[in-house]
Parts: C-alpha cells; sequence; structure tokens
C-alpha cells in the first residue's frame, strides 16, 4: 500500500515574519527581513548583515524549564512546532505512542548556547559550564526537544547537509509516512548569528560584505556578491491522506 503524505500544518519563525500569517503578508509585499546585526557587535567585521527573527521573546511562549536548557535556535523551532500542530489540529497526547515521530534538519546546531558556555569555561572555569552544554549545541537537539516536548516517541532523526537539509528532511519524513507512520514534524530551523557562529561562516569566504540592506543579498542576479546569515525556519506537519 502506498501512503501519500501531505502538509497539514505550518509554523514559520522566520526574518520577514514571526509566524505563518506574517511572513505570507511579507513574502506577497516583497518584504526583506535583513538588517544591521544585534544579536552581537559586529564591528570590525567584514559582514554586518543578517536576517534577525523580529519580536520573538522566548519567555512569552515556552516556560522557564526549557529556557534554561536551549539555545535561541532550539527555541525558535519549538515555538514553529507549537504553531505547526496547532494548525494541523492535532494533539499530541491523543496519538498512540509511537504513532508520531520527528525529524529536523540543522546546518550548524546551538552555536550561540555553546559559545557563552566555552566562554565560561575559559574566564571562570569547569564548574561554571551548564551541564545542558552536553547536548544544547547538537544538531539534533530541535528533533529531540520536539519529541519530548510532544511526546513524540515514533520514527525520527536529523539531518545534516547544510542549504538542502529542509528539503532533505521532508523527504525523510514522507519516507517515514510510506513506511506506515500517521504523522512526522518536519522541517529545518537554524540560528548561528553569534560571534563564534560568524566567524565561521566567514570563513567560506561567501558572506555578502554589502551594509545596503537592499543589495547586500541578490540571488539570481549579475550583481550578487554573497550571501547574507539568517536564522528560523519553518517546521511542518506531515500526515498519512488516510489518517
Amino acid at each position: 500500500m502506498t501512503h501519500a503524505a501531505v502538509i497539514t500544518g505550518v509554523g514559520i519563525t522566520a526574518p520577514n515574519g514571526l509566524g505563518a500569517e506574517d511572513y505570507w503578508a511579507a513574502t506577497r509585499e516583497g518584504r526583506s527581513g535583513i538588517g544591521p546585526v544585534t544579536r552581537f557587535t559586529p564591528d570590525g567585521y567584514p559582514s554586518r548583515l543578517a536576517g534577525e527573527v523580529p519580536g520573538f521573546v522566548a519567555e512569552e511562549h515556552l516556560p522557564s524549564r526549557l529556557i534554561a536548557q536551549t539555545d535561541h535556535m532550539t527555541r525558535l523551532a519549538l515555538l514553529a512546532a507549537d504553531w505547526a500542530l496547532a494548525d494541523a489540529g492535532i494533539e499530541p497526547e491523543a496519538l498512540p505512542e509511537f504513532e508520531a515521530g520527528v525529524i529536523t534538519a540543522s546546518s550548524s546546531g546551538g552555536f550561540e548556547f555553546g559559545e557563552r558556555e566555552l566562554r565560561n569555561l575559559w574566564s571562570k572555569g569547569g564548574s561554571h559550564v551548564s551541564a545542558y552544554q552536553s547536548f544544547a549545541w547538537f544538531y539534533a537537539v530541535n528533533t529531540g526537544q520536539i519529541s519530548i516536548r510532544h511526546g513524540m516517541r515514533g520514527p525520527s532523526g536529523v539531518v545534516v547537509s547544510d542549504q538542502a537539509g529542509g528539503l532533505d528532511a521532508l523527504a525523510q519524513a514522507r519516507r517515514q509516512i510510506r513506511k506506515g507512520s500517521s504523522v512526522i514534524v518536519s522541517g529545518g530551523v537554524d540560528a548561528s548569528i553569534c560571534s563564534w557562529g560568524w566567524v565561521a561562516q566567514l570563513a567560506g569566504g561567501r558572506l555578502s560584505t554589502s551594509d545596503d540592506p537592499d543589495r547586500a543579498y541578490l540571488p539570481f542576479d549579475a550583481s550578487a556578491a554573497g550571501h547574507v546569515p539568517g536564522e528560523g525556519g519553518a517546521i511542518v506537519v506531515l500526515e498519512d491522506a488516510e489518517a
């Protein structure tokens, strides 16, 4: 039997829209999310523009216990997953225990959390490093935290394949639907706009050095001169059409 996969819910945390409705409005209006970096001081770096998610206050959406153990990236992913499940009308606790899984993509992991804890290690010593550093930086942490938050113990995983990660994750999710899972939460969220993450991205030599938000990122244009780092992403709910 071939199980057709359909997308029934969408959650978006993007530089040009916090939530699917805001993002769709920005897309229709051609509104950019690129602007000066604010998450750290970019003075002295050749690239100083980024796409930061506006108006996101994690404490307004997540319990304090999760704030302490998560990177900015994972907080964005958790909110997007909450919205996607709500959009799909799914209550995970009502599903059979192993019926739903989570497959996400990440290209960098929790850089900001890791940078902070490494600073604590260098300046204060090992006793000042958070125990959550053992997993908060890891590529698979978004999958793990979404799975734990919603009790999704079905087929799960993470894909690390740079820009293609989100699409690859959806392909993996579709594969699990075809194998018999009824619900897979999938997508990709990243956020490495911190000094450590910035240096890592600059090392690739592909970042735009323009300070003009309207001209810095021009894909498929004769004047293209690199890309602008961004944060956020999208989480969707895939379901078996029959289910």
